[in-house]
């Protein structure tokens, strides 16, 4: 594929995750994401929240609360991803999967994993972590500039 094409194929899949992420009712940070097959159709989409049947009501302030129990995007997405994720790619918007999602995304078999680069030092070591482990592996990370 060209990389044109390529790239067009990557902002729509991110701006997906990104409306996906408004779907999450996290006042502090909305997460989404998709994965794709080979052919750039929808196998799955995720955002962060809680499992299904838990309510958030007075849980999604309490960030010791909500930490403990809040599923990830990319954990959803791969949870309910109805076949075999081999040779898939991950969107995640909007940034990268933290290190444990990172591992779950190595074990599922995508192969890989586009998002934006991370501008927020709170989050700086982990990602790196998630770098790290993404290249030991040969999983293929592309992390575009944030849009203005």
């Amino acid at each position: 594929m060209k990389r044109l094409e390529r790239y067009r194929w990557d902002m729509r899949f991110l701006d997906m995750a990104k409306l996906i992420s408004s779907w999450s009712k996290d006042p502090s940070t909305q997460v989404g994401s998709v994965i794709v097959d080979s052919n750039n159709r929808v196998v799955s989409v995720g955002y962060n929240g809680f499992p299904q049947g838990i309510s958030d009501d007075n849980r999604l302030d309490n960030r010791e609360t909500k930490y403990k129990m809040i599923l990830h995007a990319e954990r959803n997405a791969l949870l309910f991803a109805q076949r075999p994720l081999e040779g898939c790619t991950i969107y995640t918007y909007p940034f990268m999967p933290c290190p444990s999602c990172a591992s779950m995304i190595i074990q599922s078999g995508i192969s890989s994993v586009i998002s934006y680069m991370n501008k927020d030092e709170r989050w700086e070591k982990e990602f790196e972590l998630s770098r790290q482990i993404f290249k030991e592996v040969d999983v293929f990370l592309y992390e575009y500039p944030l849009p203005l």
